[in-house]
């Protein structure tokens, strides 16, 4: 009766190993092979009877296996739970693919010995592809900044030297719409810079209290008569400069888009100093938000909000909102716009490591 309970159940864990997409395989004390499913034979390109029985390391490089036992030291000696190891898989024909392998010793029954350890290996070449193809964009990017920084701020530094020269022999209207056109230039390189630096991951992240971090924004941004309310003590996992971008432009938009009647994006002008719009950042169950009660976005615009060069007011880089997604992404969350409480914008950041 405990004979076939156990058989069924040692079926069940069989059934459950054979319908995953990784290999699974188990050794034995001796080095050997005790049990693969059926996608790791697949992946090796040898039948499981092939395999079973022999010994592991006898089906991969030497440079795998000693990674292999490096980590199984590791593990021996208390310095690790488990194993993890990226290597490239070699095939029964002699192919390779990048793989991850994940293995841990065997948690059996009291008394139990036949297993040493039990392993899952995933491929991995579609993530690796990601990731290069993610590399050689930033590569590019990093490219592109260099051009812009010092291919497009030289002549723009020349006309402004040769505007303030002008100024001083001729007093024209003509000459404010010049500087008025400097001024975006600049505004468009800065915000095409952020743009290529927010490619890349985030390397640095730190515990950041939100509202000091709000409250230092809010005191670096011409806000006017706009008022800020901070409903949060948490604190998140993030970069701290990178993180002040996004709370900057979200202030400037509110503000901005309050003293127009209409949303600008950051980095617009402000024509008329800003109104009494109210700023609130709180928390939510996995992140945190910033509201305003000011005219709000569209629902129809909502998606288009974050796409590169969407503006609705005139003179906006439409770069803004892009960066704050940009951002997001580098570390890893998620944001959405929707209705505020008080009728207003309100911007959600989701998948964050809160710290409270």
């Amino acid at each position: 009766m405990v004979e076939s309970r156990r058989r069924r159940e040692i079926r069940r864990y069989e059934t459950i190993l054979e319908s995953l997409d990784d290999a699974v395989y188990a050794v034995r004390p001796d080095g050997t092979i005790a049990y693969v499913n059926e996608r790791y034979a697949e992946m090796k390109g040898a039948s499981r009877e092939e395999l079973i029985g022999t010994e592991i390391y006898d089906w991969v490089t030497e440079e795998t296996a000693e990674k292999a036992r490096r980590v199984r030291r590791e593990m021996a000696a208390g310095e690790r739970e488990a194993g993890t190891v990226e290597y490239e898989f070699l095939t029964a024909d002699g192919d390779r693919f990048p793989v991850e392998m994940r293995f841990n010793r065997f948690a059996g029954e009291e008394g139990v010995s036949d297993l040493d350890r039990v392993g899952v290996i995933r491929d991995v070449r579609e993530r690796k592809q990601r990731e290069e193809t993610l590399r050689r964009k930033n590569e590019r990017l990093e490219e592109f900044a260099s051009i812009v920084s010092h291919d497009l701020r030289n002549p723009l530094s020349v006309a402004e030297g040769r505007l303030e020269l002008a100024r001083e022999e001729c007093d024209s209207e003509h000459l404010d719409a010049v500087a008025d056109a400097h001024e975006r230039m600049s505004s468009l390189i800065d915000d095409l810079l952020t743009l290529a630096r927010d490619g890349e991951g985030v390397d640095g992240a730190e515990r950041v209290p939100l509202r000091d971090l709000a409250e230092a924004c809010w005191r670096g941004v011409e806000t006017a008569d706009a008022t800020l309310r901070v409903d949060t003590d948490r604190a998140v996992r993030a970069d701290r400069s990178r993180l002040r971008q996004v709370f900057e432009n979200l202030v400037r938009n509110s503000v901005e888009h309050s003293s127009t009647g209409s949303r600008a994006e950051p980095g617009d002008a402000i024509e008329h100093g800003g109104e009494d719009v109210a700023v609130t950042v709180g928390d939510l169950e996995d992140g945190f938000y910033v509201a305003d009660d000011g005219p709000g976005i569209p629902e129809g615009d909502r998606e288009a909000v974050f796409e590169p060069g969407f503006t609705t007011a005139d003179g906006g880089t439409g770069f803004g909102l892009e960066i704050v997604e940009a951002v997001a992404a580098a570390h890893g969350w998620e944001v959405r716009v929707t209705d505020g409480a008080d009728g207003g914008a309100r911007f959600e950041f989701t998948g964050v490591d809160a710290l409270d």
